[in-house]
């Protein structure tokens, strides 16, 4: 299992952003692929009382797919610079491909303006 699926397999809520429909099964089409992993504080779930703590994003880890390959190109937890990523707020449950073949619910978007907008960000951060 290659880092991202550790990732999007982990038990910490994550949101992923996608350039395209996500099948680790076969790399041979170009994808990015953002993690924004959620930290959540007690009553932030939105339950009976509408949820009355905080969601923030905790960590962004950002990976691209290409030539059948992945490749981390994208880490941070500094939240000087994670304040900058848009949160997907329209995120749905989304099937996505894990590389054994089975099929995975996970939440999150295709959005590929959103995934430019995010490189942006990391470009910004590299230049600096």
């Amino acid at each position: 299992m290659n880092e991202l699926e550790t990732l999007i397999m982990g038990v910490q809520r994550k949101l992923l952003v996608m350039y395209d429909d996500l099948d680790l099964s076969d790399l041979s089409s170009y994808n990015q692929v953002f993690i924004l992993l959620v930290e959540e504080s007690k009553g932030s779930a939105g339950g009976r009382g509408g949820g009355s703590g905080h969601r923030k994003i905790a960590q962004v880890s950002a990976f691209k797919i290409d030539n059948r390959t992945i490749e981390k190109i994208y880490d941070t937890k500094d939240e000087n610079i994670i304040e900058k990523f848009e949160i997907p707020y329209s995120a749905i449950a989304i099937d996505i491909k894990l590389s054994d073949g089975r099929e995975f619910v996970v939440q999150g978007v295709i959005d590929q303006e959103l995934i430019k907008n995010y490189g942006k960000i990391i470009f910004s951060q590299s230049s600096t």
